[in-house]
This record gives structure tokens, C-alpha cells and sequence, in this order.
């Protein structure tokens, strides 16, 4: 295994205790979209598209906010694991909050984002693709 592999390997497996929150709420949100929607999530930006989608179709259904809060917080944990992998960014946690850092220096909010989305304010589609290009959202 070259010098390389080996700090590639340790970076992914030594992550930042403020990811700790994010990632399991992602995970979880993966297994219960696969589970109860029957869709797939892989961690692609690809696949935020079918969250923002996803999101869409709770906001129609006009589902009261205190009941879908923990929903929308496990889809934006899920983009914002995606920035994460796509970027090479870390999450970061204050007083409760979580963020996502990119290399660039940007911190993005996507549990944030996944609120906006639910009120039709937000997309987690645009946030990945703003973040991937180091573009900040307004």
C-alpha cells in the first residue's frame, strides 16, 4: 500500500467528532428511504435531485413542521455527507448546529437548506452543485 492510500484510508476512517451527528442521521435516512420509499440513495449529487423531490411531496402534503423536522434534518445531513464526499470538505458543529466546510473555506448549511426546501425556498440539488464549484449560495 502506497504512503498515499494510507493517509487516503485515514482520513476517511479518523473523522472529525462533529461529524459524528450528521452521518448517522444520514445513514439513517438512507436506510429509511430505502426501506419505507423503496429509493435508493447512494451519496451521488445525482441522487439529491429524488430529495428535493422527496421534500417536495411532504411540503404538498402540507405535513405541520414539528412533524417532519427530524425528516428534514436527515436529508440535509444526507447532502451535506454528499458535499462532504464530493468535496473532501468535513462537517463542523457549534452549539448544536451543523455545517459543512469545504477546502475552499465555505461553510454550507444544508440542514438549513433542507428547511428552505420544505417552505419552496431551497434546493439540497443546487446547495451540492454551488458547493462542488466553491460558488457560496445567497
Amino acid at each position: 500500500m502506497t504512503t498515499a492510500t494510507n493517509a487516503t484510508t485515514q482520513q476517511h476512517t479518523t473523522r472529525p467528532s462533529a461529524a459524528a451527528k450528521p452521518v448517522r442521521w444520514a445513514a439513517d435516512t438512507v436506510a429509511a428511504m430505502r426501506e419505507g420509499a423503496r429509493l435508493r440513495l447512494d451519496y451521488s449529487a445525482r441522487s439529491l435531485w429524488s430529495v428535493d423531490r422527496m421534500i417536495e411531496g411532504i411540503r404538498r402534503e402540507s405535513a405541520p413542521y414539528p412533524a417532519v423536522e427530524t425528516v428534514l434534518r436527515g436529508f440535509g445531513a444526507y447532502a451535506g455527507e454528499v458535499i462532504v464526499r464530493q468535496t473532501g470538505g468535513e462537517w463542523w458543529a457549534s452549539g448544536g448546529d451543523h455545517w459543512v466546510r469545504t477546502p475552499d473555506g465555505h461553510l454550507w448549511d444544508p440542514i438549513e437548506e433542507a428547511r428552505r426546501c420544505y417552505t419552496g425556498d431551497g434546493s439540497l440539488r443546487l446547495l451540492c452543485r454551488d458547493a462542488t464549484r466553491g460558488t457560496p449560495r445567497r
